[in-house]
């Protein structure tokens, strides 16, 4: 599954790359950090989201697949070889070190009513969130809605960064893909709007 992601995004990586780099920096600056001071985490996704938007003059399927790379916090992939079962580590398009870990620093990561309240919070969800709002907004013939959602939360198993695999991740596989189906009919939908319903669902059924 990882490696068939990888081959599927070979011929967009040059233009791919240089967005990743743009978003990337916007996230590590000291603009952004001032931002932080005076904006709710889900505040700050949609800003990014909006920077991502128009970088690409309004091409959503570009934007979100921009932004599934550089919300990654990771910047290798292990794959094990199917014969020798050695592993090597593939390299995920990303920024240069010192402002990857700078924008890894600053992404938002308290973003719904039970993200976790340590240093890391859900800072691995948007991933998810726009790797599979990118799939279904895209791509129609085939049902590959969850495909990035799986392969981000491979590579998190094999990072140790989990030690089972994460129902919250999925769920959140699932309001990203609505993001990306909502997106065709209504374009100034923003990413805060979706997950603003995740948690708004988990209090009515509270009730």
């Amino acid at each position: 599954m990882s490696f068939l992601f990888i081959v599927s995004i070979q011929p967009q990586q040059s233009k791919l790359s240089k967005a990743v780099n743009y978003l990337s920096g916007f996230i590590a600056s000291e603009y952004f950090n001032e931002l932080k001071s005076g904006n709710s985490d889900l505040a700050l996704v949609d800003t990014i989201y909006l920077r991502a938007v128009n970088y690409f003059e309004g091409d959503y399927s570009e934007a979100l697949l921009a932004l599934t790379f550089t919300t990654v916090p990771y910047n290798e992939v292990p794959i094990e070889g199917p014969i020798l079962k050695s592993v090597f580590y593939y390299p995920l398009i990303s920024a240069n070190n010192s402002i990857f870990l700078k924008k890894n620093e600053q992404l938002p990561r308290y973003l719904f009513y039970d993200s976790p309240a340590t240093e890391h919070g859900d800072v691995d969800k948007q991933a998810h969130f726009y790797g599979s709002a990118f799939i279904a907004y895209s791509i129609t013939l085939f049902d590959l809605g969850n495909l990035i959602g799986y392969f981000v939360e491979a590579f998190e198993e094999d990072f140790k960064v989990q030690s089972v695999a994460d129902e919250r991740d999925l769920d959140v596989n699932w309001y990203g893909k609505l993001f990306g189906e909502i997106l065709d009919d209504e374009p100034k939908t923003l990413p805060s709007h979706i997950m603003i319903i995740r948690s708004l669902r988990y209090f009515i059924f509270s009730l």
